[in-house]
């Protein structure tokens, strides 16, 4: 168990008597209750306590009774002279030498702790599991935990306190440590400056999500209240965040006002606010001390590096900066007539400065995308975006962006180890990272780990929870479980986030064809083809396949057909027929052609082959297995 004062450092900053003063009434507390539950004092670190004890059931109890203690203590107190302290609990073997504890147990209990709130116990799963029909107590889980310095991730758990309860009259307080960055106010003279306001709104979110100890909501969740009147309590219920912080930019010229406020959702009330009268070129370091003050009035520790991190300058030439904002709101559209365009707009910023890392990784991500939708062959999208990646990296290896946009051109080669090395390691830059959560999702998922592909993607849903793209992984993710009905559900959530209908088909179509509803199945493709259009090439070929699933043969070799003739014109993935032969029960066409679209690194069907449903009827066919050899799946 380790057991920390939140607040003690800045305490001490300006307090230092009576910081010194909690510290030993804090030891007087505590110290009795420790011997009451057989816990072993290993240590203290300052303000902070390591214990050991014989079992789970002890330490939970005596991480309790110790808040308990604390809150009844700090009734009778004034605010300045009231013990605040978090707790956290982990199972786990030590390493004893010369009376002090060390392995990988007391590392994850120490990276457990700030995860608590004030007044809070936080533990592990195995603690949790052990004791949770043992005690009086309810636990909810925080999800899934990337702790610093540890290799898996952990499932995480608050003990609901009786006091917070009836105070609240929720099952639990919105943590303050989970953020959202409203979409900032543009009050610049010129209303086409207002990519700029949510440029800056996104720079804000990704380097507040480089903080450890944070939790920080998507762009994408964040943009569904632009334009919104919505008081801080709804939207911190929406988002079950506990911290907003708003704000507005006025750009004029060479000069900008940024004004900004931090918000508790929980309570409304406003915890600082602050504004900044700056040059154009000073914006960077405006990003940096709002990140750092957020940080500070959270009590999150900022180690060295990670300051270093907020404070870094992406470029000095404020011009490429600004195309590079423009891009990225285009590419953040996710349509390929915005990847063309966004694309122009990172290659001017690249022209100005070659050495902008963030411009080359929006190229490379543009690369990828627009190989994804066909404007491109994949594999001469793959080695463009892979080019670019690769500078981006070799510019900035602590740049979460430059890695996670080298993870695609691994996985289109097929590389899903190096795919995933890139993944990891963009999660570990960037903690509140939900596109690399939602790709790690993917990497895992076509390798067949489902169940792990299903935490990933409900991570990337914690964190953009509004997302009908995040929602559209689970939905792909439940229908290769075989979990049928409950993808038909996640399908209604889609819905809801995206009223236009154009997220629910699809998935729902492949439902239909195992649940042999074909005219179902065909009438859902038909209306993804209405609402992508006639061009999609991939939606074409899954009409194809539910008219071969049907037996409606003349009308899938029509597709065909269609296919072969565009093909004269534009660069057609030999996957596309190849999938429609293949339900036609056409092995030998069809797996000519996939051997084809491997060589093309295709990666519309190919990488579904290993976990996809409707590849189950030739599993057992030994041309099959050779294909999956080729994509090293097998």
């Amino acid at each position: 168990m380790f057991t920390d004062m939140v607040g003690y450092t800045a305490l001490g900053q300006r307090n230092e008597s009576l910081s010194l003063a909690l510290v030993d009434e804090q030891r007087k507390l505590v110290r009795p209750i420790l011997a009451r539950h057989s816990g072993r004092e290993i240590k203290t670190i300052g303000d902070a306590f390591l214990v050991e004890f014989p079992n789970a059931l002890d330490a939970v109890r005596c991480a309790y009774d110790i808040q308990r203690a604390t809150h009844e203590f700090n009734v009778a107190m004034s605010e300045d002279h009231r013990i605040h302290l978090r707790v956290g609990v982990h199972l786990g073997d030590v390493i004893e030498a010369d009376g002090d504890i060390s392995g990988d147990a007391v590392n994850v209990a120490s990276r457990v702790e700030p995860l608590a709130e004030d007044g809070g116990v936080c533990v592990t799963t195995n603690v949790h599991d052990l004791v949770r029909n043992k005690l009086e107590l309810k636990f909810v889980s925080l999800g899934m935990k990337r702790l610093k310095n540890v290799a898996d991730q952990l499932e995480v758990y608050r003990i609901v306190m009786p006091w917070e309860e009836k105070k609240s009259g929720l099952e639990t307080v919105l943590s303050a440590r989970r953020v959202a960055v409203l979409p900032f106010v543009n009050i610049s003279p010129d209303p086409n400056d207002a990519f700029f306001s949510d440029g800056l709104t996104e720079e804000m979110i990704s380097r507040l999500a480089r903080v450890g100890g944070l939790e920080v909501i998507a762009r994408t969740s964040i943009m569904n209240y632009k334009n919104k009147e919505k008081n801080a309590s709804q939207i911190g219920r929406e988002l079950l965040a506990g911290t907003l912080l708003e704000g507005s930019v006025r750009k004029a010229g060479s000069k900008i006002r940024v004004t900004i406020q931090m918000i508790d959702s929980n309570t409304e009330g406003h915890l600082w606010a602050e504004s900044y009268d700056r040059n154009l070129d000073d914006i960077f370091a405006v990003q940096g001390e709002i990140a750092e003050q957020v940080a500070q009035n959270l009590e999150v520790h900022l180690p060295p590096r990670e300051k270093t991190d907020l404070e870094k300058k992406p470029t000095e030439n404020m011009e490429a900066y600004v195309l590079y904002l423009k891009g990225h709101e285009l590419w953040s559209q996710y349509t390929l007539p915005a990847f063309k365009e966004g694309l122009k707009y990172f290659e001017r910023a690249v022209q100005l400065d070659p050495k902008f890392a963030l411009a080359h990784a929006g190229m490379a991500q543009c690369y990828s995308l627009m190989g994804d939708t066909g404007y491109f062959p994949q594999v001469e999208a793959t080695s463009m975006a892979e080019a670019a990646a690769k500078i981006a990296v070799g510019l900035d290896e602590r740049l979460p962006e430059a890695h996670i946009a080298l993870a695609p051109p691994r996985y289109h080669r097929y590389d899903w180890q190096g795919a995933e090395k890139e993944l990891l390691r963009a999660m570990e830059l960037r903690p509140s990272y939900p596109l690399a959560h939602a790709w790690h999702g993917v990497i895992l998922r076509v390798t067949g780990k489902l169940d792990e592909a299903l935490v990933e993607y409900k991570k990337g849903t914690e964190l953009d929870p509004l997302s009908p793209l995040m929602s559209r992984f689970l939905q792909h993710v439940l229908y290769q479980m075989h979990r049928y009905d409950e993808a038909v559900e996640q399908t209604k959530r889609t819905l809801e986030l995206d009223p236009s209908g154009r997220g629910i088909h699809g998935i729902l179509g492949f439902v239909y064809l195992q649940e042999s509803k074909f005219d179902e199945a065909i009438e859902d493709f038909k209306t993804m083809i209405s609402l992508v259009g006639q061009d999609n090439l991939g939606a074409q070929s899954e009409l194809g396949v539910a008219y071969a699933m049907a037996g409606r043969r003349d009308e899938a070799r029509r597709i065909i057909q269609e296919l072969e003739n565009a093909s004269t014109k534009i660069y057609v993935a030999p996957e596309f027929p190849a999938m429609i032969y293949l339900m036609l029960d056409e092995r030998e066409k069809a797996f000519q052609l996939f051997g084809k679209a491997i060589d093309d690194y295709c990666s519309f069907w190919v990488d579904e082959m290993k976990v996809d449903p409707l590849f189950d009827p030739y599993r057992s066919d030994e041309r099959f297995t050779n294909l999956l050899r080729r994509i090293h799946l097998a």
